[in-house]
């Protein structure tokens, strides 16, 4: 990937609209717009305060540690203005907007970054001609588009332009087997040789309306016996017509069973299933049907022995995130509500995952606050995962810098039982949770590359500061037209 004119880093924390394509990402908030444009004339001072160029301080933690401060302070202005106080906030000492070691105590860490849902794709020869995707990856910089998706750029992004220590490669329904089993075997071949052993896991997508049931449970024998998957992903709304884990709704497809079943049977008991962030106007009419979480908790109780990872945890673009209540239907509330009432409780066979939903939230303090809180509460501190959904927005060092910061208010705490995100939960947010779950040795720690040689490759490329999805309603479309990726959904 190219670097980026010295003067058009942009900005180290990432909250303008983006989508990873599921979705059409709503406008700025006034308080994002507000924070920004504080944000600009704060990085500017402070750069000068200190004697670096603007695009140094852009790369650097001050920048990101300004940034926090600045959304913090409007939070609170935004929220005592109604007479209340903010759900949550980003705990940053003024020092650490103009001091390197301040800044590095306040949103720095060594612990182990593991990213449970990662993306990257792969154009076979017979397919990599055409149009450029409708992500603004495409346009990264490279001669052949193509190669702004592929191995260099994604392993550059997550393992040099941010903390992340370990992932798992996560396919998508594109056509064209754009992310393949051998593609990723080799991903994990090149990413230890980057990282260390281990540090690269792969999951089998699996469509299992596509075909009949017995085709379903052969494909899953031969992937599970000729690469080293660790866990199976698929998605309820995408692949093949619309169905649900648990078999309920006798007009869809009955492959849910089927499929959970042979999981359990190959013994690789671990399901990662897409619920939420539906495209709004996108897939078709009952895409937000069978993204509901309404399958987890009965699914979960039939199948004891079997971890079912809820990537996105069940958020949804629509109403704001509160306390939990059973008669909403929408939002994470959804995934929690099932779970209840097919007792399964926090700490069970039921993981929820972060891509994409601390993304969307984390310039949403209050809203942020509940979300983890209520994730913490009824899932619990044990089941939450680190996730980002990244590389569409672009380096996820951003969402790790915000979640190092961040802190659940006393007041909703006490109010709504949330337990407090101390630093010992961020641990296992971040990456002990899924190394248990995976089997990675948590001693492994971070990358072997110390901090120095990180800031410095940072400095010097220049991209951790960009976003790769589409940021408009306009964009989203152009990228359903294309036929990529969810466009089949329920057809």
């Amino acid at each position: 990937m190219a670097r980026r004119p010295d003067d058009a880093p942009g900005l180290p924390i990432k909250w303008h609209p983006v989508s990873n394509g599921e979705f059409v990402p709503p406008p700025a908030t006034p308080l994002v717009r507000e924070a920004t444009r504080r944000s600009r004339a704060a990085l500017e001072a402070n750069a000068r305060r200190i004697g670096v160029t603007r695009r140094q301080f852009l790369l650097s933690a001050m920048g990101s540690a300004t940034m926090l401060a600045v959304l913090s302070a409007c939070s609170s202005d935004e929220a005592r203005s109604s007479g209340k106080e903010p759900g949550g906030t980003f705990a940053i000492p003024p020092e650490a907007t103009t001091e390197p070691d301040a800044a590095a105590d306040a949103i720095g860490g060594d612990e182990l970054v593991f990213d449970v849902q990662t993306h990257l794709l792969d154009f076979p020869a017979a397919i990599a001609s055409g149009a450029p995707l409708g992500f603004p990856q495409s346009d990264c910089g490279e001669e052949d588009w193509h190669d702004c998706y592929r191995r260099p750029a994604f392993l550059d992004l997550m393992f040099l332009e941010s903390d992340t220590s370990a992932i798992v490669l996560s396919a998508i329904p594109f056509p064209g087997d754009l992310l393949s089993p051998e593609v990723m075997a080799e991903t994990i071949r090149i990413g230890e040789e980057l990282c260390g052993d281990g540090r690269v896991f792969m999951q089998a997508q699996t469509n299992p309306s596509a075909a009949p049931v017995a085709q379903l449970r052969e494909s899953m024998a031969q992937v599970a016996a000729d690469f080293p998957i660790t866990a199976w992903k698929a998605y309820c709304h995408a692949g093949g017509p619309g169905w649900f884990l648990d078999d309920h709704d006798p007009t869809a497809p009955q492959c849910g069973e089927a499929f959970l079943s042979q999981a359990e049977a190959l013994g690789i008991k671990r399901v990662a299933i897409h619920k939420g962030f539906t495209m709004i106007g996108g897939v078709g009419p009952d895409a937000a049907r069978y993204s509901d979480p309404v399958d987890i908790g009965p699914a979960a109780k039939a199948h004891p022995d079997i971890d079912i990872i809820v990537y996105h945890s069940g958020f949804d673009v629509g109403p704001a995130e509160g306390p939990y209540d059973e008669a909403n239907d929408h939002g994470v509330d959804r995934l929690i509500t099932s779970m209840r009432k097919n007792g399964i409780e926090a700490g069970g066979n039921v993981y929820g995952e972060l891509g994409s939903t601390w993304r969307f939230v984390m310039s949403k303090p209050t809203e942020a606050a509940h979300v983890i809180g209520k994730l913490l509460k009824h899932v619990g501190p044990d089941n939450i995962l680190w996730g980002t959904d990244s590389i569409w927005y672009g380096s996820p060092q951003d969402q790790i810098e915000s979640f190092r910061a961040f802190e659940i208010s006393d007041e909703l705490q006490e109010r709504y039982g949330y337990p407090a995100l101390t630093p010992e939960v961020k641990r296992k947010i971040f990456g002990l949770n899924a190394a248990e779950l995976h089997g990675l040795d948590p001693k492994a720690g971070a990358c072997r590359f110390d901090p120095g040689e990180l800031q410095e490759a940072r400095f010097r490329n220049g991209r951790k500061n960009t976003t790769f999805g589409p940021a408009t309603a306009m964009a989203v479309k152009l990228l359903q037209a294309q036929g990529e990726p969810w466009e089949a959904a329920t057809r």
